[in-house]
């Protein structure tokens, strides 16, 4: 169920090996965006690829694992979300800062990346993401030092995006 990606404009494989050292995503029949319109739906696929590129730098600066597979739609849904909370901030998107964070275990998260969406616009909000390592595939079942040999992470297709506002709205009297 998972075709590597090679690179953020690459498109996807036909084939279901997966390959050492790639971040690895579900193969959808189409992959459907959450968003309304078509530049919603743009807005939403380039911010799925970006997301898709800092989890690439996160695979090999913080993961130390040589395969990180995830969800077919998940950065796609993560995106959305983004976008669908950003929608009455001051300066949008644009102002926006993710934090992507990563939960091995219940309450033991690390970060792993940070994503600012507009590096010139003045971050208005922050967006903390917690991926979480998906326990239930058939990895679960090797005993421990096979996990260790292995080196390959699952993430979870739940995740948490909680906000934070950088500023306090003006408000008359």
């Amino acid at each position: 169920w998972t075709t590597p990606i090679t690179s953020s404009r690459a498109t996807k494989s036909s084939s279901n090996s997966a390959h050492s050292g790639q971040i690895v995503v579900g193969t959808p029949q189409e992959e459907e965006l959450i968003c309304c319109d078509n530049s919603d739906a743009a807005a939403c696929h380039n911010l799925s690829l970006r997301l898709l590129d800092e989890l690439r730098e996160a695979k090999s600066r913080n993961l130390t694992c040589t395969e990180v597979s995830i969800p077919c739609d998940l950065t796609t849904r993560i995106a959305s979300d983004i976008l669908r909370v950003s929608e009455r901030e001051p300066c949008g998107v644009r102002g926006c800062t993710v934090y992507i964070e990563f939960e091995e275990e219940p309450q033991n998260s690390r970060r792993i990346g940070t994503l600012k969406v507009d590096s010139e616009m003045v971050s208005t909000f922050e967006l903390y993401l917690t991926l979480r390592q998906d326990k239930r595939g058939w990895a679960s079942l090797l005993p421990q030092f096979m996990k260790n040999l292995s080196r390959s992470v699952t993430i979870s297709s739940d995740y948490s995006l909680t906000k934070h506002k950088l500023y306090s709205p003006y408000e008359s009297s």
